[in-house]
């Protein structure tokens, strides 16, 4: 695809590095925009982007060197891991909305349109590097990635815990399931069905609720078709594993009885 956009000696500039500050500068703006509509201060949403980026890579990098078992990884350039990203950036800015005394469940609703329009343009920047792709498949739409990260290579598919022919030879070039585009198609439908509802009145953290049901639901289906090697229970991924918990956690904030809010 296209991995780099421009390189000069050592410093280059990747099409997923590009991708990476779109969408927080997308979901910065949808963030402040969220916050006004709710009656917060601007100046908390700014803090909440830096908080989600330093948090969300320091949360990424952690999950990505666990899951690997290789502590030297937190220093690599690769493992920049969604669900990570979602935990530590939570975190990072669940300390700041604490510590600025604002209405926890109402920023988490203001957050959560952000979240999925950044989702979205971030799950371009793994396409055009060829990072994160499914298993093979001979669909028309299918595609391959021979200078992915790495490589869609038989022997790479098959490092991935995919079962293929022994008539397949090693570097034979697979075309895969774009799992990179399913996501952002799903993240920006996601996007719009929450900016749809925040509009109306509704009951506090109902918005955020969806936002984790839907997140749960999509990760846990495009998970079945995906190229991994950390299935841990059967067919069954780790990530699957945190969408269930995401869809549970989504549910209980989805029915749950509390305070309406009228948005403006």
């Amino acid at each position: 695809m296209f991995p780099t956009l421009v390189k000069i000696g050592n410093f280059e500039i990747t099409t997923f590095g590009l991708m990476m500050f779109l969408a927080f500068i997308a979901a910065g703006w949808v963030l402040s925009k969220q916050f006004r509509r709710y009656g917060l201060d601007d100046e908390v949403a700014s803090s909440m982007v830096m908080y989600a980026a330093l948090g969300g890579i320091i949360g990424a990098k952690i999950y990505y060197a666990i899951l690997t078992r290789d502590w030297h990884n937190l220093l690599s350039r690769a493992g920049l891991v969604w669900y990570g990203g979602l935990i530590g950036g939570w975190a990072a800015c669940s300390l700041l909305i604490i510590r600025r005394r604002v209405d926890y469940l109402v920023a988490c609703d203001a957050a959560a349109p952000a979240l999925a329009i950044g989702y979205a343009l971030g799950r371009i920047g793994c396409f055009l590097v060829g990072d994160d792709y499914g298993r093979p498949t001979d669909a028309w739409f299918g595609i391959a990635f021979p200078k992915g990260s790495p490589p869609t290579t038989a022997y790479a598919l098959r490092e991935f815990g995919v079962h293929l022919s022994e008539s397949v030879p090693d570097d034979a070039i697979l075309r895969v399931h774009p799992t990179q585009l399913y996501e952002s198609a799903a993240a920006l439908v996601m996007f719009f069905i929450l900016l749809a509802l925040a509009k109306r009145p509704h009951l506090r953290g109902r918005v955020f609720g969806m936002f984790l049901l839907l997140m749960g639901i999509e990760r846990f289906l495009v998970e079945i078709v995906r190229a991994k090697d950390d299935r841990f229970l059967g067919p069954f991924t780790i990530a699957q594993l945190i969408s269930v918990i995401l869809f549970i956690a989504g549910t209980y904030l989805f029915v749950r009885r509390d305070e309406v809010i009228q948005p403006a």
